[in-house]
């Protein structure tokens, strides 16, 4: 039976799992869950995940939710998944975990574009001491996978020449930022040189399935832009109204 991936491409961890299966030859379905429609609140979803979030696989019977679960289990799953995305070596495994676990507790924490961005888009209005708090989590994350991660030797986390999961879901991740106004994107990423160099060698490696995934994240970018410019910024943001809905 195909395996079944239940995603949003506007979710970072969502993205993650299809580069991975693009890359990795997987065979599979993607089945779209809307958020902004509230699609993962809905019984049908709850099924296959009562958490009630993307993303989530069935692959048979066998149902999975929570991202890096599930990107440990198809790198293991799945004849062919080349050994540098989660080493059979236990030393080397471990270290990946390690960076997947540090990403669930700080740098998913920061939840800023969300707060600036996206919030109006869920019915939310925006939150400046929250948007406050997710970018001291951020700029805290960005220091520490610039200071300590890629100190090594490596393109890669860990002085890797090849990429992990762990470089997979925190570049994901941090790709998020793309929407931001451009002075703003720069006055967060850009002090980060390792980080951007990174970002960058990551990019490379999984290309082109990477630029494919994240194009629903580019356009979302250039609706923004034109709304910026069209409004202005002497109109509040809670006003305006976007329409994040991928096209698939």
């Amino acid at each position: 039976m195909t395996l079944k991936l239940y995603v949003d491409r506007m979710s970072q961890p969502s993205r993650a799992l299809l580069i991975f299966c693009k890359l990795n030859g997987i065979d599979f379905e993607e089945i779209y869950i809307n958020l902004s429609k509230r699609q993962h609140l809905s019984p049908e979803f709850k099924e296959v995940n009562p958490m009630k979030q993307v993303p989530a696989i069935m692959d048979g019977r066998f149902k999975l939710f929570e991202s890096h679960a599930i990107l440990r289990y198809l790198a293991c799953a799945f004849p062919g998944v080349a050994d540098h995305w989660y080493p059979a070596d236990l030393y080397k495994r471990a270290k990946v975990d390690s960076v997947l676990d540090w990403h669930h507790s700080n740098l998913r924490r920061a939840v800023y574009v969300f707060s600036t961005v996206f919030a109006p888009a869920f019915g939310l209005p925006l939150n400046q001491q929250a948007a406050a708090e997710a970018e001291k989590v951020l700029l805290a994350s960005l220091a520490k996978i610039e200071s300590v991660w890629l100190q090594k030797k490596g393109r890669f986390l860990l002085g890797s020449g090849q990429p992990s999961i762990a470089d997979l879901s925190l570049v994901c991740e941090i790709m998020q930022l793309e929407v931001l106004d451009s002075k703003d994107r720069e006055r967060i990423i850009g002090p980060y040189n390792r980080v951007l160099k990174w970002i960058d060698d990551t990019k490379n490696a999984m290309e082109p399935h990477f630029q494919e995934v994240h194009l629903i994240l580019f356009k979302a970018k250039e609706k923004l832009q034109k709304q910026r410019d069209a409004v202005g910024s002497s109109i509040p943001q809670s006003s305006r109204k976007l329409d994040l809905h991928s096209k698939m």
